[in-house]
């Protein structure tokens, strides 16, 4: 019953927070109107997700989280200081490929969004068999490095996280 009521939880919270953070108030009626979103929404979507992903370690998602808001503000840093310091000819952009060990097409999803988010790198596009992402770096001497950062970095943790 549970199960049929709330499909998805973390797309619930997920809403219901987004939701709060989109009106930019917390009142009564905003949290009971996001939660009425947080419900109805997953259940009218639920036929969609025939195989939902099963996130495992919860805790590995805020680790991974607090990781990703972390390395956003050492990248802005980092791309400030390119911009500001760097004469043109100085700068060596590089195109990556970086193979993927992930499978879940989630998985890969929330890798590229982070990727992307992360000032100073781009994913561009993902290999039509999913076995590699190609990734635009602003900056970089050691694009071997860079690649091995992201698998290091990002893909392992979301390798537990996505099993």
């Amino acid at each position: 019953m549970l199960n049929r009521l709330i499909p998805h939880p973390l797309l619930s919270l997920t809403l219901l927070l987004v939701w709060i953070g989109l009106v930019n108030k917390f009142t009564l009626g905003n949290l009971i109107l996001g939660a009425a979103f947080g419900l109805v929404i997953p259940m009218l979507t639920a036929p969609y997700w025939p195989n939902r992903p099963r996130l495992a370690r919860p805790f590995k998602i805020a680790e991974y989280i607090a990781i990703v808001l972390w390395d956003i503000v050492v990248a802005n840093v980092q791309v400030a200081m390119i911009i500001l310091f760097r004469k043109e000819p100085e700068i060596r952009s590089h195109w990556i490929k970086v193979p993927l060990k992930l499978t879940s097409a989630e998985a890969i999803t929330v890798l590229a969004g982070t990727i992307t988010m992360t000032p100073g790198t781009v994913s561009a596009t993902l290999a039509a068999d999913a076995s590699a992402i190609l990734v635009h770096c602003l900056h970089t001497d050691d694009p071997d490095a860079v690649r091995d950062e992201i698998k290091s970095r990002y893909e392992s943790r979301l390798l537990e996280i996505f099993p």
